[in-house]
Protein backbone atom coordinates (compact mmCIF):
# COMPACT_ATOMS: atom_id res chain seq x y z
CA UNK A 1 0.00 0.00 0.00
CA UNK A 2 2.31 2.66 1.20
CA UNK A 3 4.96 2.73 -0.86
CA UNK A 4 4.21 6.15 -2.10
CA UNK A 5 5.73 7.55 1.32
CA UNK A 6 9.67 8.32 1.72
CA UNK A 7 9.78 6.24 4.53
CA UNK A 8 12.18 3.06 4.14
CA UNK A 9 13.14 -0.26 6.17
CA UNK A 10 11.20 -1.30 9.56
CA UNK A 11 11.30 2.18 11.08
CA UNK A 12 7.94 2.85 8.91
CA UNK A 13 5.77 0.65 11.48
CA UNK A 14 7.15 2.86 14.22
CA UNK A 15 6.10 6.25 12.94
CA UNK A 16 6.82 9.41 15.31
CA UNK A 17 4.14 11.98 16.06
CA UNK A 18 3.44 14.13 12.99
CA UNK A 19 4.32 17.08 14.87
CA UNK A 20 7.54 15.90 15.53
CA UNK A 21 8.42 13.79 12.31
CA UNK A 22 11.04 15.06 10.30
CA UNK A 23 10.56 16.48 7.02
CA UNK A 24 12.01 13.55 5.37
CA UNK A 25 10.20 11.32 6.92
CA UNK A 26 7.26 12.72 5.64
CA UNK A 27 4.79 10.44 3.16
CA UNK A 28 4.19 12.30 -0.12
CA UNK A 29 0.33 12.23 0.97
CA UNK A 30 -1.37 10.01 -1.79
CA UNK A 31 -1.88 6.38 -0.56
CA UNK A 32 -0.19 7.34 3.09
CA UNK A 33 -2.63 5.01 5.13
CA UNK A 34 -0.32 2.96 7.71
CA UNK A 35 2.93 1.27 7.52
CA UNK A 36 5.00 0.83 4.06
CA UNK A 37 3.54 -2.96 3.20
CA UNK A 38 7.27 -4.17 3.01
CA UNK A 39 5.64 -7.69 3.38
CA UNK A 40 3.73 -7.38 0.19
CA UNK A 41 6.80 -5.90 -1.63
CA UNK A 42 8.56 -9.11 -0.05
CA UNK A 43 5.59 -10.95 -1.53
CA UNK A 44 5.29 -9.36 -5.29
CA UNK A 45 9.26 -8.86 -5.92
CA UNK A 46 8.52 -8.37 -9.59
CA UNK A 47 6.46 -5.26 -9.99
CA UNK A 48 4.19 -4.61 -13.11
CA UNK A 49 6.16 -2.36 -15.12
CA UNK A 50 5.35 1.08 -15.71
CA UNK A 51 3.69 2.29 -18.97
CA UNK A 52 5.91 5.33 -20.71
CA UNK A 53 4.09 8.65 -19.90
CA UNK A 54 3.55 9.06 -23.84
CA UNK A 55 1.03 6.11 -23.73
CA UNK A 56 -0.67 7.11 -20.79
CA UNK A 57 -4.32 9.47 -21.93
CA UNK A 58 -4.08 13.41 -21.41
CA UNK A 59 -7.01 15.66 -20.54
CA UNK A 60 -6.97 17.76 -23.17
CA UNK A 61 -7.28 21.19 -23.41
CA UNK A 62 -6.68 20.60 -19.36
CA UNK A 63 -7.71 24.00 -17.59
CA UNK A 64 -6.32 24.26 -14.36
CA UNK A 65 -8.31 26.51 -12.52
CA UNK A 66 -11.01 24.15 -12.79
CA UNK A 67 -9.64 21.27 -11.34
CA UNK A 68 -8.55 22.95 -8.55
CA UNK A 69 -10.31 22.38 -5.18
CA UNK A 70 -11.68 19.36 -3.06
CA UNK A 71 -11.61 15.62 -4.54
CA UNK A 72 -11.69 12.80 -2.34
CA UNK A 73 -10.60 9.52 -3.56
CA UNK A 74 -12.74 6.91 -4.54
CA UNK A 75 -10.79 4.09 -6.41
CA UNK A 76 -7.09 3.61 -6.13
CA UNK A 77 -5.16 0.99 -8.45
CA UNK A 78 -1.13 0.58 -8.61
CA UNK A 79 1.63 -1.85 -9.44
CA UNK A 80 2.20 -2.21 -5.53
CA UNK A 81 -1.03 -2.64 -4.09
CA UNK A 82 -3.18 -5.73 -3.55
CA UNK A 83 -6.46 -6.68 -2.97
CA UNK A 84 -5.67 -8.02 0.45
CA UNK A 85 -5.41 -4.37 1.49
CA UNK A 86 -9.09 -3.33 0.52
CA UNK A 87 -10.41 -3.33 4.08
CA UNK A 88 -7.11 -1.54 5.72
CA UNK A 89 -7.91 1.54 2.97
CA UNK A 90 -10.03 4.29 4.47
CA UNK A 91 -11.10 7.13 2.00
CA UNK A 92 -9.34 10.26 2.10
CA UNK A 93 -9.14 13.89 0.11
CA UNK A 94 -6.92 16.05 -1.39
CA UNK A 95 -7.43 19.71 -2.01
CA UNK A 96 -5.62 21.37 -5.36
CA UNK A 97 -4.57 25.07 -4.52
CA UNK A 98 -3.73 27.00 -7.64
CA UNK A 99 -0.86 29.09 -7.47
CA UNK A 100 0.12 32.54 -9.84
CA UNK A 101 2.92 30.46 -11.34
CA UNK A 102 -0.10 27.51 -12.40
CA UNK A 103 1.52 25.15 -9.67
CA UNK A 104 -0.71 23.82 -7.67
CA UNK A 105 -0.38 23.27 -3.16
CA UNK A 106 -1.73 19.74 -3.08
CA UNK A 107 -2.11 18.84 0.64
CA UNK A 108 -3.97 15.82 1.03
CA UNK A 109 -5.70 14.82 4.75
CA UNK A 110 -5.51 11.27 6.06
CA UNK A 111 -7.34 9.34 9.26
CA UNK A 112 -4.47 7.76 10.69
CA UNK A 113 -5.00 6.06 14.45
CA UNK A 114 -7.96 8.54 14.90
CA UNK A 115 -5.96 11.49 14.16
CA UNK A 116 -6.11 13.40 10.84
CA UNK A 117 -2.74 13.63 8.94
CA UNK A 118 -1.99 16.36 6.78
CA UNK A 119 0.69 16.06 3.85
CA UNK A 120 1.68 18.96 1.75
CA UNK A 121 3.50 18.96 -1.49
CA UNK A 122 3.86 21.43 -4.63
CA UNK A 123 3.29 19.82 -8.13
CA UNK A 124 4.90 21.32 -10.87
CA UNK A 125 3.46 21.89 -14.51
CA UNK A 126 5.34 20.29 -16.73
CA UNK A 127 5.75 20.06 -20.82
CA UNK A 128 1.99 19.76 -21.58
CA UNK A 129 -1.22 20.96 -19.83
CA UNK A 130 -2.39 18.64 -17.50
CA UNK A 131 1.13 17.14 -16.42
CA UNK A 132 2.93 17.73 -13.93
CA UNK A 133 5.94 17.07 -11.65
CA UNK A 134 6.84 16.94 -8.24
CA UNK A 135 8.21 20.68 -6.72
CA UNK A 136 11.29 20.15 -4.31
CA UNK A 137 12.27 16.77 -5.30
CA UNK A 138 15.83 17.31 -3.48
CA UNK A 139 14.29 17.21 -0.66
CA UNK A 140 13.28 13.19 -0.83
CA UNK A 141 16.88 12.26 -1.50
CA UNK A 142 15.67 8.36 -2.66
CA UNK A 143 13.34 9.76 -5.20
CA UNK A 144 14.41 9.72 -8.50
CA UNK A 145 11.56 11.16 -10.50
CA UNK A 146 7.56 11.90 -9.57
CA UNK A 147 5.15 12.79 -12.35
CA UNK A 148 2.04 13.25 -11.98
CA UNK A 149 -0.95 13.06 -15.46
CA UNK A 150 -4.55 14.12 -15.61
CA UNK A 151 -6.14 10.97 -17.86
CA UNK A 152 -9.21 12.64 -17.91
CA UNK A 153 -11.51 14.63 -15.90
CA UNK A 154 -15.14 16.49 -16.21
CA UNK A 155 -14.19 19.14 -13.30
CA UNK A 156 -17.18 18.97 -11.79
CA UNK A 157 -17.51 15.08 -10.76
CA UNK A 158 -14.32 13.11 -11.39
CA UNK A 159 -10.88 12.92 -12.54
CA UNK A 160 -8.44 9.95 -13.35
CA UNK A 161 -4.87 11.11 -12.05
CA UNK A 162 -2.09 8.76 -13.29
CA UNK A 163 1.00 9.30 -11.08
CA UNK A 164 5.30 7.30 -11.41
CA UNK A 165 7.64 7.65 -9.65
CA UNK A 166 11.11 5.98 -8.91
CA UNK A 167 12.03 5.32 -5.68
CA UNK A 168 15.77 3.37 -5.04
CA UNK A 169 16.00 2.78 -8.86
CA UNK A 170 12.28 0.81 -8.68
CA UNK A 171 9.34 2.39 -10.62
CA UNK A 172 6.06 2.40 -9.16
CA UNK A 173 2.86 3.77 -10.75
CA UNK A 174 -0.76 4.15 -9.49
CA UNK A 175 -4.06 5.50 -10.72
CA UNK A 176 -6.62 7.39 -8.81
CA UNK A 177 -10.15 7.88 -9.62
CA UNK A 178 -11.46 11.01 -7.91
CA UNK A 179 -14.83 12.38 -7.20
CA UNK A 180 -16.10 15.28 -6.05
CA UNK A 181 -18.50 13.38 -4.36
CA UNK A 182 -17.89 10.79 -2.07
CA UNK A 183 -19.84 8.23 -3.88
CA UNK A 184 -19.73 8.07 -8.17
CA UNK A 185 -21.82 5.94 -10.19
CA UNK A 186 -21.28 2.61 -11.16
CA UNK A 187 -20.18 3.66 -14.45
CA UNK A 188 -17.79 5.87 -13.55
CA UNK A 189 -15.90 3.04 -11.22
CA UNK A 190 -16.00 0.33 -14.13
CA UNK A 191 -14.66 3.01 -16.40
CA UNK A 192 -11.62 3.59 -13.96
CA UNK A 193 -11.09 -0.49 -13.81
CA UNK A 194 -10.84 -0.72 -17.45
CA UNK A 195 -8.40 2.15 -17.62
CA UNK A 196 -6.57 0.69 -14.71
CA UNK A 197 -6.37 -2.56 -16.63
CA UNK A 198 -5.14 -0.75 -19.91
CA UNK A 199 -2.06 0.17 -17.68
CA UNK A 200 -1.11 -3.26 -17.59
CA UNK A 201 -2.85 -3.46 -13.67
CA UNK A 202 -5.53 -6.69 -12.63
CA UNK A 203 -8.00 -6.94 -10.52
CA UNK A 204 -5.77 -7.88 -7.49
CA UNK A 205 -3.91 -4.30 -8.29
CA UNK A 206 -7.46 -2.01 -8.14
CA UNK A 207 -9.18 -0.82 -4.17
CA UNK A 208 -12.03 0.85 -3.08
CA UNK A 209 -11.57 2.80 0.17
CA UNK A 210 -14.22 2.74 2.48
CA UNK A 211 -16.31 6.01 3.22
CA UNK A 212 -15.40 7.69 6.37
CA UNK A 213 -16.56 11.16 7.75
CA UNK A 214 -13.99 12.39 10.19
CA UNK A 215 -11.00 14.39 9.25
CA UNK A 216 -11.71 14.78 5.22
CA UNK A 217 -14.39 16.44 4.90
CA UNK A 218 -12.51 19.29 6.56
Amino acid sequence: GCVWCMISGSAATQLPHPEIMPLGLLCLGLTLLGALQTQAQASTPNLIPAPPLLKVPLQRDFQDDQFQGKWYVVGLAGNAFSKEDQGKFKMYSTTYQLKEDHSYNVTSILLKDQDCDYFTRTFVPSFQPGQFSLGNIKAYPELQSYSVRVAATNYNQFAMVFFKKVLKNKEYFKTTLYGRTKELTPELKEDFVRFAKSLGLTDDHILFPVPIDKCIDE
